[in-house]
């Protein structure tokens, strides 16, 4: 039975094209850079937008289908669970990073692949006929008229 729960689900836009490595041991990271946006009207009825640019960490075969197939602009659902790191800079000082480490991504819209699908599950859990493209900011209108 699980006593907590660490889940993040993000849809969004890279904002770069996924940066991928591998460790001395040789196992394939992928860094992406994803946005997410809302807007909304304020009080005094100016329409608002905010962006939130999240770091998603990707690893093993995960990091290889994001090398593969994502490319700058590219609409992904990415889930997995919030990380914390600190390290030591070059300086000397202490350096702290929020990130997502992905356990799965799909590929929303955007380029086909050689097959002529234009999704991909990351693990397996979801097949590649499940959409998410109906989830959009418009969703969650009204969502600042909340007291909290």
């Amino acid at each position: 039975m699980a006593r907590s729960l660490n889940k993040a689900m993000l849809i969004g836009n890279l904002g770069a094209d996924p940066e991928v490595r591998s460790t001395p041991s040789g196992t394939r990271v992928a860094t992406l850079s994803v946005a997410t946006s809302r807007s909304w009207t304020d009080r005094g009825g100016a329409e608002q937008e905010k962006t939130e640019w999240h770091r998603v960490v990707a690893w093993d075969r995960l990091a290889e289908i994001c090398e593969r197939y994502l490319k700058k602009g590219d609409r992904v659902y990415v889930e997995g669970r919030i990380e914390y790191r600190q390290w030591e800079g070059q300086d000397g000082q202490t350096r702290y990073t929020t990130e997502i480490r992905a356990r799965e991504m799909v590929m929303l819209g955007g380029r086909a692949d050689a097959g002529g699908n234009a999704r991909g599950a990351g693990r397996g859990d979801r097949s590649a006929d499940d959409d998410y493209s109906d989830f959009s900011n418009d969703s969650l209108a009204g969502e600042d008229d909340l007291p909290f």
